[in-house]
């Protein structure tokens, strides 16, 4: 009867453990575990409303309390934060979430600052002391950014989850805390407040910190949101509250350029690119602005890889021109007859200047570069190019770029809408000679329903690489 009665307690245990349950079943979100595998100190998560952001962000705080994580090196007695952006949304969200995740069994003790420890999820919760695997006890504290960074100095800490954006005091306080016990930042945030210091720190990653990671889901990324329920979701909003509410996208009041720019999608990692492939060149010049050159290859079914990138600022054209011969060198890049590399280049670059009495074009062909100006300008009908190479029809878009050229991801990615309906010029040189180019291209044909067989097997070459690019972030 004993045994019996044991049985029937694991068994009954098992049946509430939804932490063992959690993305087990034959159903997985791909994402979460991306977020959970990587083992960078400082990640986030920008997600759509019920993406599954705070599911991730919940369990990642209670595997690391507990000392049962499945892909980190665990730790007894862990101190950690839950920081909301306030108490009441602390009581909804976050703590709702992690108590959820804890059977009662797992918690040895419950601070809290108003209600009852016997009812937590209807009060609020100061500290809950949960039971390690590895001995002792962990504490999650729960904090909420309205109540002023003074209230978050003082602690060494293992962890802390920022459940949605904080205010940047209290995110540079936080980061303060993790140093002694060399700790983790992560957050899940929907970027509902434009482009903040989580847009500069994390997503642009000024500092290009090695430790930061980011990861986007959107209502398609969870397995458990239905395509009818996402379609109707969809037809409820505009434009513009889709990239943040569907997507996880920041934007500004004026929006993203190209909000159809995905990294994990739009950046490959790069391979040998047949002679057959290569295209072209397209130069934005620039002495004390940065110049930018790409390198472009066109598959035989008319899809653009940016394959090599030259972008600096404050030098002559002896050194642009020798840094581009170098890399078209190393490309193994075709010459005209005469041994010239050919290039797109601005127009502006053909004229000459009281100051000067040569242009930069000449300049260049002197150099071994014959650089072309009759280029396409038109800025509006140029984004319309770009865009058009950049949507996904049947699954796969027509432009991808190599993950070498990050002058070049950086641009897509701060590439706002300005005043007058033209695009802010800023950070906007590759977006300049990628528009030369594309224009340079026939306009895209609508593909065909039915793919023939070499688009097949090129899109399983293309599934294959971002395969393999995940498998690279994940482990």
């Amino acid at each position: 009867m004993k045994l019996r009665a044991v049985e029937a307690e694991l068994a009954r245990r098992r049946a509430s453990d939804r932490l063992a349950r959690y993305n087990t079943g034959r159903k997985k979100h791909k994402k979460q575990l991306a977020f959970h595998k990587c083992k960078k100190r400082n990640r986030w998560v920008f997600g759509g409303n019920r993406s599954g952001k705070t599911e991730c962000g919940a369990v990642e705080a209670v595997w690391m309390a507990r000392g049962c994580h499945p892909y980190r090196k665990n730790r007894k007695d862990v101190f950690g934060w839950v920081v909301s952006p306030t108490m009441q949304v602390q009581r909804d969200v976050a703590q709702k979430k992690i108590l959820s995740y804890l059977r009662s069994d797992q918690i040895a003790d419950i601070v809290m600052v108003s209600g009852r420890k016997d009812n937590p999820a209807a009060g609020i919760v100061d500290q809950i002391v949960v039971k390690n695997v590895l001995g002792g006890t962990s504490v999650i504290g729960f904090k909420s950014c309205d109540q002023g960074r003074e209230r978050f100095q003082g602690s060494s800490l293992d962890f802390v989850w920022f459940d949605e954006e904080p205010p940047k005091d209290i995110y540079e306080e936080c980061l303060m805390r993790v140093i002694d016990r060399r700790g983790d930042i992560f957050g899940t945030m929907t970027p509902l407040k434009g482009l903040t210091f989580v847009y500069e720190e994390i997503y642009m990653n000024r500092g290009n910190d090695p430790e930061i990671w980011y990861e986007f889901m959107e209502w398609a990324d969870n397995p458990f949101l239905s395509k009818k329920e996402i379609a109707a979701l969809t037809a409820s909003m505009d434009e513009t509250t889709l990239q943040s509410r569907r997507y996880g996208r920041f934007a500004s009041r004026e929006g993203l350029v190209y909000p159809e720019f995905d990294e994990s999608v739009h950046v490959i990692e790069p391979f040998a690119v047949p002679p057959e492939w290569q295209a072209g060149i397209a130069i934005d010049p620039g002495l004390k602005n940065p110049l930018s050159a790409h390198w472009y290859a066109v598959d035989w079914d008319g899809n653009v890889y940016v394959v090599a990138e030259h972008y600096a600022a404050g030098k002559d054209i002896d050194f642009h021109a020798a840094a581009i011969r170098t890399t078209c060198d190393k490309l193994g890049w075709k010459r005209d007859g005469s041994g010239r590399v050919e290039a797109l280049i601005d127009s502006a670059a053909g004229q000459r200047t009281l100051a000067a009495s040569k242009s930069v074009a000449e300049l260049f062909y002197e150099r071994g570069i014959y650089a072309d100006t009759r280029v396409e300008k038109d800025v509006f009908a140029g984004v319309e190019q770009v865009k058009s190479y950049l949507r996904r029809e049947n699954g796969a878009p027509d432009l991808y770029i190599f993950s070498c050229c990050v002058h070049m991801i950086r641009e897509f990615k701060s590439y706002f809408w300005g005043a007058g309906d033209s695009p802010v010029k800023r950070d906007d040189h590759a977006m300049d000679e990628l528009r030369y180019f594309l224009m340079s291209r026939p306009r895209r044909a609508v593909r065909e329903k039915t793919p023939n067989a070499v688009l097949k097997d090129k899109e399983r070459r293309i599934r294959a690489l971002m395969r393999q690019k995940r498998g690279k972030l994940e482990s």
